[in-house]
């Protein structure tokens, strides 16, 4: 064999192990790439989406010279999602022009809440029991609210009116707490 055809041998036998090396490279990436979507999707339910949510309005309480009412978040899908963090919230007129600033969050820790198909979650909003430390804002007819992690919001009907320059909104939780 002479010199010219075993430096050819030689690149074909570099080039073809090169090229296996890389098809076992991608391989390894894809099936990386598998598992972790795997361990994504096994990591927990997906966040709920309006579309998968009733919001309505718990009954109003005062306490302390604070007017504090549930908004309820009620899971109408038929899997289970989760809700993280705080929602949302604007109080708006019945033109749904906004009135004021949207609520300001209560900085209380959250973790997330999972929610079964028909079940229910809460986050409380709180304005004080009339004008204690300023005026009153004139009375809102809806409460625009994005759940967590959603752009997309959902009017909910209510009379709502915001006093002493105080509008804030607790977490999701199932505790009712602020």
């Amino acid at each position: 064999m002479s010199l010219h055809t075993q430096l050819l041998s030689r690149r074909g036998l570099t080039a073809a192990l090169t090229a296996v090396a890389a098809a076992l490279a991608t391989a390894g990436v894809a099936g990386s790439a598998t598992a972790t979507t795997t361990a994504q999707a096994s990591a927990g339910p997906r966040t709920c989406a309006v579309k998968d949510l009733y919001l309505s309005m718990g009954r109003a309480e005062g306490a302390a010279g604070s007017l504090y009412q549930p908004i309820r978040f009620t899971n109408t899908s038929t899997s289970k999602c989760a809700l993280r963090g705080y929602p949302g919230v604007s109080v708006l007129d019945t033109a749904h022009r906004q009135i004021g600033p949207a609520a300001t969050r209560s900085g209380s820790p959250y973790g997330t809440v999972t929610l079964a198909p028909g079940h229910s979650a809460s986050a409380i909003v709180r304005t004080t029991n009339g004008p204690i430390g300023g005026p009153c804002l004139r009375t809102g007819t809806y409460l625009r609210i994005y759940p967590p992690g959603s752009y997309t919001s959902t009017l909910v009907p209510t009379r709502w009116t915001t006093c002493s320059h105080l509008f804030q909104v607790g977490p999701i939780n199932t505790e009712g707490t602020f």
